[in-house]
């Protein structure tokens, strides 16, 4: 009797989902009524003028982007993206970014999706 091998069935990658922070953990002075949350500044390089945030909602570059905290308060396009060192158009939700800020910024400030100006 021959034995038939089964076939080993590939999996897809779980996709990657987007912790959500919760609106506790946003001081009333950084909230922004009506504007998605994209996620909090998890780290900022003054060298490079450049922000890290995992995104809770896809950016393109091009979108606008608003970061609110305590002391900041700026508004910009998205001019330069990376993730993962790479230079990217587009970063989807749970996916860790570098932007290019024009200004200052400090970790844990909440940064908003607005419109561009």
């Amino acid at each position: 009797m021959i034995k038939k091998r089964k076939a080993a069935k590939k999996t897809a990658a779980a996709p990657r989902v987007a912790r959500r922070t919760p609106v506790e953990d946003i001081a009333p002075e950084e909230q922004i009524v009506g504007a998605p949350l994209l996620g909090k500044v998890a780290a900022y390089d003054a060298r490079a003028r450049e922000m890290t945030l995992t995104l809770e909602e896809p950016l393109t570059v091009g979108e606008g982007v608003r970061v609110k905290g305590r002391a900041t308060d700026l508004t910009q396009r998205v001019e330069r993206m990376s993730v993962e060192g790479r230079s990217v158009q587009s970063a989807l939700a749970g996916e860790t970014a570098a932007v290019d800020v024009a200004d200052r910024v400090k970790i844990g400030d909440a940064v908003y999706k607005v419109r561009a100006s």
